[in-house]
């Protein structure tokens, strides 16, 4: 799948539609759901500047208690912060180094 825009500035992956604004493209939204417990929506956006990026959000239900609502949400911010870390590592290869 190319990533190049075509003859209408639309990439492939685009949505082509309302989701297309302020010279950014979106594509369709890509949407993990687990009922009653989370949800993650992924979009590829390509912003006015060409660079690629992912806009993530994601929605944990918390426990009641106060206590193990913030155990969760201290685990959500390490692993965001591990996944995140790992997905920019990718993106640069190290100098003398090919992109995986």
């Amino acid at each position: 799948m190319t990533a190049r825009p075509g003859r209408d500035g639309h990439t492939e992956w685009c949505g082509r539609d309302h989701r297309c604004n302020l010279g950014e493209h979106r594509s369709a939204e890509i949407v993990v759901d687990l009922p009653g417990h989370a949800r993650a929506v992924l979009v590829r956006v390509r912003a006015s500047d060409g660079r690629d990026h992912a806009e993530i959000r994601v929605r944990v239900a918390l426990a009641d208690v106060d206590p193990a609502a913030r155990r969760q949400l201290g685990t959500l911010l390490a692993d965001l912060r591990d996944l995140v870390t790992r997905a920019a590592a990718v993106r640069r290869p190290r100098p003398g180094r090919k992109a995986a």
